[in-house]
C-alpha cells in the first residue's frame, strides 16, 4: 500500500510508517498544486498532509485506491471532507497536538509586544543603542481579554494568571463553574470586556458569528493604548479596521500570527507598521508539536490500514462496518435534534441529556452522542467541531453530558431526546423515524407534540388559535416569495395558544421576520437552520 507524504511531516511520523513491510512510502520534496498532484496520486492508499496541499474533490477522484486522508494538524480546511466521504475515503486528524505549542507562541508574542523585543532587536543590529524609543510596559496588574476559552485559550489564561494579570473572558458557551475553575471573570456581553482591557487575545474558531468580530466598533470602544493578539484564525479581526486603528494611534501594537489571507501580501500595509509583530502561521511549529502530531497521524493511518480500526476520524464514527449502517440514521438525526435544541436554548448551557428510549437502547451511544454534540457545539466551535473532538470540547466548556437508557412507553417503538439546561430552564427536542429509517421526523419540542421534517429552513412560532393566522403567516411569505414545504401546527385548546413549525425553503428576509414580530398575536418567533 502507498502511503503518499505530501508536507513536511516529523521523520518520526515517517519513520513509523517505514517500520511496516506492507507500506511502500514516498516523501514528495515540495508542495504541489492540484494539477501535479492529481498524477501522483493514483495508487496512493493514504495522503499524509498538513496545511499546504490541498486535497480536493479533483484529487480525491483521480484516487481510486485512497482509503485515508491525514491531516497532521487539527484543522481539516485543505480537505475536501465532503469528497472523500463519498468516495468512502475516511478523513482523520490530530487534535490537541498543538494547543501548548499556540498558547506559548501567544504568551511570547505578548511579552515581545509589552516590551518592544522584535523593535529593539533590529535596532541593535542596525548599530543603534536606542533605550529611550523602546520603552514598554508590564504585564503585571494588567487586564487580559481573551476571547474563547477553548484549549488553546484556558492554557494562555493559566500563564497570564501566573503572570499577576487580571484575566476577562468572554464565551457565551463557558459553564461558570468551568470559568471559576480556570479563576478567570467571565463577561456576559462583549461590550462588557472591550472597555476594560489592556491586551486582548483571539481564541475562537472562525464561524458566521465569530468572523469580524473586532471590528472598528469594538475598538471605538477599547482603551486607547490596547495592544491585540490573534494566533487563532485570520479574519476574526478585521485587517482593514485593525491598520486604521494603529494609524491613528488608538491601538498601541498587534502581534499577528494568521491573516485574512495567507501567505500575507507582500504589500499589505501591515508589514510597514513598527508597532505591529508579525509571524508566518508559526502556531504548530514547534518540534515538539510536530513531532506529536507526526506520531499520531502516522499511528492513526497505520491503524486504519492495517486493522481497519477508526480514531481521529472527522467523517467516521469509530465503528466497524456493519454497526456503521445500523447506526448511521440515528446519527442524522441526533445532529439535527442538537443543531435544533442549540438554536433554541441558550448559548451557556450546564448539562445537557441525551435520552435513548425503545430499540433505540440497543445502540452503542458513543457515536451518537457524539452527533448530538457535533451538532449542538457547532455554534461553539465552527468548522473545527467533529465527532473526535466534541466531548473535550464540551468538557472544556464545563458542560455536563448524560446518557439516559430509557424504559418509558411511548406512542414510537424508538426514539431518542436531547434536553439543554441552564439555571432553570429547558429545551428540548425528540425524534423518531417514519415509516423506515430513511424517514426522521421531530416528535417533540419542549414536551408539545409536533411532526417535523428535520431539514432545511424552520420557522417557529407560538400564536393565538384563531382563524386565518395560518393564511395569514403563508401569505406574507408568499408574498415575499418564501416557499413553504410543510407545516406542523399543534394547539393547547380551540382559540388558547398554538405551536406552529413551517419547513421553508428558504430563510425569510428580515422584513417578513419583523412584520410576524411586531403582530400582536404572535409571539416567541425563531429561525432554525438544520442544514
Amino acid at each position: 500500500m502507498k502511503i503518499l507524504v505530501c508536507d513536511p511531516v516529523s521523520p518520526k511520523g515517517v519513520a513509523l510508517f517505514q517500520q511496516r513491510p506492507e507500506f511502500e512510502v514516498v516523501v514528495l520534496d515540495k508542495r504541489l498544486p492540484e494539477a501535479e498532484l492529481v498524477p501522483v496520486v493514483a495508487d496512493a492508499a493514504a495522503l499524509v498532509v498538513r496545511s499546504e496541499t490541498k486535497i480536493t474533490r479533483a484529487v480525491i477522484a483521480a484516487a481510486p485506491k485512497l482509503r485515508v486522508v491525514g491531516r497532521a494538524g487539527v484543522g481539516v480546511d485543505n480537505v475536501d471532507v465532503e469528497a472523500a466521504t463519498q468516495q468512502g475515503v475516511v478523513v482523520m486528524n490530530t487534535p490537541g497536538g498543538n494547543t501548548i505549542s499556540t498558547a506559548e507562541l501567544t504568551f511570547s508574542m505578548m511579552m515581545a509586544l509589552a516590551r518592544k523585543i522584535p523593535q529593539a532587536n533590529a535596532s541593535m543590529k542596525a548599530g543603534e543603542w536606542n533605550r529611550k524609543a523602546f520603552s514598554g510596559t508590564e504585564l503585571y496588574n494588567k487586564t487580559l481579554g481573551i476571547l474563547g476559552l477553548g484549549r488553546i485559550g484556558s492554557e494562555v489564561a493559566r500563564r497570564a494568571i501566573a503572570f499577576g494579570m487580571r484575566v476577562l473572558a468572554y464565551d457565551p458557551y463557558l459553564t461558570l463553574s468551568r470559568a471559576k475553575a480556570l479563576q478567570v471573570e467571565l463577561v456576559e456581553k462583549l461590550d462588557d470586556l472591550w472597555s476594560k482591557v489592556d491586551f486582548l487575545t483571539v481564541h475562537m474558531p472562525m464561524s458566521d458569528e465569530t468572523r469580524g468580530m473586532v471590528n472598528a466598533a469594538a475598538f471605538a470602544k477599547m482603551k486607547k493604548g490596547v495592544r491585540i493578539l490573534n494566533c487563532a484564525r485570520g479574519g476574526i479581526v478585521n485587517e482593514t479596521d485593525l491598520l486604521a486603528a494603529l494609524q491613528s494611534g488608538h491601538v498601541a501594537g498587534a502581534a499577528l500570527d494568521v491573516y485574512e489571507t495567507e501567505p500575507l501580501p507582500k504589500d499589505s500595509p501591515l508589514r510597514s507598521l513598527p508597532q505591529v509583530i508579525l509571524t508566518p502561521h508559526l502556531g504548530a511549529s514547534t518540534s515538539e508539536a510536530q513531532d506529536n502530531v507526526g506520531i499520531e497521524v502516522a499511528e492513526a493511518i497505520t491503524d486504519f490500514l492495517v486493522t481497519g480500526a477508526v480514531r481521529n476520524a472527522v467523517n467516521l464514527p469509530n465503528l466497524d462496518a456493519k454497526t456503521f449502517q445500523i447506526v448511521k440514521p440515528y446519527l442524522t438525526l441526533a445532529g439535527k435534534l442538537g443543531r435544533l435544541v442549540a438554536q433554541l436554548g441558550a448559548k451557556r448551557n450546564e448539562r445537557l441529556v441525551i435520552t435513548y428510549g425503545g430499540r433505540a437502547n440497543e445502540l452503542p451511544t458513543d457515536p451518537v452522542t457524539r452527533a448530538v454534540l457535533q451538532g449542538f457545539l457547532e455554534s461553539a466551535g465552527g468548522t473545527d467541531v467533529n465527532q473526535v473532538n466534541v466531548r473535550s470540547l464540551a468538557a472544556g466548556l464545563g458542560l455536563l453530558v448524560e446518557e439516559v437508557k430509557s424504559t418509558e412507553e411511548t406512542d414510537f417503538s424508538e426514539w431518542l431526546h436531547v434536553a439543554a439546561f441552564t439555571d432553570d430552564q429547558k429545551v428540548s427536542a425528540g425524534g423518531t423515524f417514519f415509516s423506515s429509517h430513511h424517514h426522521p421526523r421531530i416528535v417533540r419540542l419542549n414536551g408539545q407534540p409536533v411532526e417535523i421534517v428535520p431539514e432545511g429552513v424552520l420557522l417557529l412560532l407560538n400564536n393565538k388559535d384563531r382563524p386565518g393566522m395560518v393564511g395569514h403567516v403563508g401569505s406574507l411569505l408568499g408574498k415575499h416569495r418564501v416557499n413553504i414545504a410543510s407545516m406542523s401546527l399543534n394547539r393547547e385548546r380551540a382559540g388558547g395558544q398554538a405551536l406552529t413549525v413551517l419547513n421553508l425553503d428558504s430563510v425569510p428576509p428580515a422584513p417578513v421576520l419583523e412584520e410576524l414580530r411586531n403582530d400582536p398575536d404572535i409571539s416567541n418567533l425563531r429561525v432554525v437552520k438544520l442544514s
